[in-house]
């Protein structure tokens, strides 16, 4: 089972967990996110864009092929607005803008990227960040935040092992630390101003609590 945030005849918005790819093309690893939307719906979907693997948060879903070609290009546009919350190493700046070449995809040229964030806590350690990618560029949160030497908690890829499990043995994080919160955009169908949030998963959240995050922040 997986939660519907948002439907309507062109698109559902859906909270994917973290460990679950969006389709196989990406993943061969257990269940995909479209056969659980679709099992779900009982109707074929169709991916308009990606999350990593790990990340967990708002999903979105064509309900034809009309509509993913028009979403699809809209994401490309940058019509819609990303919001990720993010959990990482050391004392982030309280506010900036990371402008740095990375690929869309695996083996690409590098192309230009570009990530907005500010800091909304900040713990002995560790900063919660909120990222606003201007860009879909490959794990560009990921690796944004890490060219500014602050890499994500609970990242393989990017981060740090033994920090990773300092804070899954103390602070039962086994995930990585990246949600997903919010997408925003103008409906292309109907002209809505729709704002879609995810809550962060109780595998993110219940660490980030034990922390010392507070609740208010993790919406």
């Amino acid at each position: 089972m997986i939660e519907v945030l948002r439907e309507n005849p062109r698109f559902v918005a859906v909270a994917k967990p973290s460990g679950v790819a969006v389709h196989h093309g990406w993943s061969r690893e257990g269940e995909a996110a479209l056969e659980l939307v679709r099992d779900h719906l009982g109707r074929f979907v169709y991916p308009v864009h990606r999350l990593d693997r790990p990340t967990s948060g708002v999903l979105l879903f064509a309900l034809d092929a009309e509509s993913a070609r028009i979403l699809h290009e809209l994401f490309e546009a940058g019509g819609i607005s990303k919001r990720y919350l993010a959990l990482v190493r050391g004392v982030a700046p309280e506010t900036g803008i990371i402008d740095h070449p990375i690929p869309r995809r695996e083996d690409g040229p590098r192309v230009p990227a570009s990530t907005e964030f500010r800091r909304l806590w900040r713990g002995e350690h560790v900063s919660l960040v909120e990222a606003r990618p201007r860009t879909g560029r490959l794990h560009q949160v990921r690796r944004h935040l890490k060219h500014i030497d602050h890499p994500l908690i609970g990242d393989a890829n990017y981060g740090k092992g033994a920090l990773n499990r300092d804070y899954r043995a103390r602070f039962g994080l086994g995930r990585l630390a990246l949600h997903a919160a919010e997408l925003a955009f103008t409906d292309p169908f109907g002209g809505e101003e729709l704002r879609i949030r995810a809550p962060v998963p109780e595998d993110l959240a219940g660490p980030l609590g034990r922390l010392g995050v507070p609740a208010e922040l993790l919406i």
